[in-house]
């Protein structure tokens, strides 16, 4: 099938300026730096006479973020128009002193990374198309992928997503990690990790393909940098198991080998490996003295599944035989997986009471039935998270949601409302 880009019907030139604007951008994001791309949007979209400003969200998706350091003001992702085109991926107008502003997702494939807002003076020759959201969602989705190739070089984007200094623990682990979320025809993976800026043992990983997807978690004993240390050798050997073909207990044979050759006392790192046959919905997992992942079907939380359990990776495993066989599970279409670390479940408030499981299946029903995006599906359940443990949590709590179906990736992607 042919792609057509939005604009006039053929033989006119109304969409020349687009076409210009977005080869420019992609011309120049060879060479771009991260502190220039402000800037540079600014005169890629001058001829369109639209003013644009970025905004990054904040590790904790909380708050959006501007990327200029002078002008713009932060703004909170609940509770506003720009938060709610951010949380449901769409694109959203609003007026802001009689003008008409367009705040528009930042989805690099399907990666949230903000909004960028465009003024659109009455006088822009952008004012009367039609198709001005489907023309600024196609400039947003190649600015993100400027940005995303450009973030690991430049600490100018790496900091304007900080509301606060990050540990070195932190900084270790969320350099090994893969983006927070990821999906294709057929599945959507999303994660989310808490305290953003503080997380020291936890950490997750996938890997996804056209027939296919892996996908895990581990939390490392411990809460300081010794237990990142530990996490990035697990993820790391399980990696490289992966990439060498390697079945679920093989993976789980390497982490226990790499381990204790790293390290000779009996840390530990507990942690579920998953692979899921996207033609068949056969899912084979492995939990490894880690909490069981939940399925949610039809809205409701059917079970937990532990069928193959074994004890954490490491020397620990050595104490004892280890049947490292997979069990398996077969969903259905539309099924939810739920992988989390015990320090969701763990969260106490004020009065000591944990958050429970019995809570956050409850949170992941109602996420389900909402039908929201993975990724806003678990931003939501964090802030519950957060919020019973009055804002701030000391153990490492993250959460994998797995959905596999055709409308999960489908929600993921950017659209224009009408």
């Amino acid at each position: 099938m042919e792609a057509h880009l939005p604009g006039s019907p053929p033989g006119s030139d109304s969409g020349e300026p687009w076409h210009e604007a977005l080869l420019e951008l992609l011309d120049r994001s060879n060479l771009l730096t991260g502190d220039r791309i402000a800037g540079t949007l600014d005169e890629v979209l001058a001829p369109l006479q639209l003013r644009p400003d970025v905004y990054l969200v904040d590790h904790e998706q909380v708050v959006l973020r501007p990327l200029r350091s002078t002008g713009a003001q932060p703004v909170r992702v609940d509770g506003t128009l720009p938060g709610r085109a951010y949380q449901l991926g769409s694109v959203l107008e609003g007026r802001e002193d009689d003008r008409r502003v367009l705040w528009v997702p930042l989805v690099d494939g399907v990666e949230r990374f903000g909004l960028m807002r465009v003024l659109v003076p009455p006088g822009s020759p952008a004012a009367a198309d039609p198709r001005l959201g489907e023309w600024c969602t196609i400039i947003c989705g190649t600015l993100a992928h400027v940005l995303a190739s450009k973030l690991r070089q430049s600490d100018h984007l790496m900091t304007a997503r900080r509301t606060k200094p990050m540990s070195v623990a932190g900084e270790l682990l969320w350099q090994l990690l893969p983006p927070l979320t990821v999906g294709n025809e057929s599945l959507a993976i999303a994660a989310v990790l808490e305290p953003a800026y503080a997380v020291s043992g936890d950490a997750f990983d996938y890997a996804i393909g056209a027939t296919d997807a892996y996908f895990a978690i581990f939390d490392a004993s411990g809460h300081d940098l010794t237990a990142g240390l530990t996490t990035s050798v697990a993820l790391a050997a399980a990696r490289t198991g992966r990439r060498e073909g390697l079945g679920l207990a093989a993976l789980a044979e390497r982490i226990d080998s790499a381990l204790i050759e790293q390290f000779p006392d009996f840390r530990f790192v507990t942690g579920v490996l998953a692979r899921l046959d996207l033609a068949t919905g056969r899912l084979s997992y492995l939990v490894a003295g880690h909490p069981a992942p939940v399925l949610v079907r039809s809205g409701r939380a059917v079970r937990t599944l532990s069928g193959s359990r074994r004890t954490p990776f490491g020397r620990i495993a050595t104490l004892a035989p280890q049947v490292n066989d997979p069990a398996e599970e077969y969903l259905e279409p539309g099924d939810l997986l739920l992988l989390h670390s015990d320090g969701v479940v763990e969260a106490r408030d004020a009065t000591g009471a944990e958050f429970g499981i019995k809570r956050l299946v409850e949170y992941t029903e109602r996420a389900a039935a909402d039908r929201l995006p993975a990724p806003e599906t678990l931003r939501r359940l964090t802030l519950a998270v957060r919020e019973h443990r009055g804002g701030k949590l000391r153990d490492d709590a993250t959460l994998v949601l797995v959905e596999w179906s055709g409308g999960a990736a489908a929600r993921l992607v950017p659209r224009v409302a009408r």
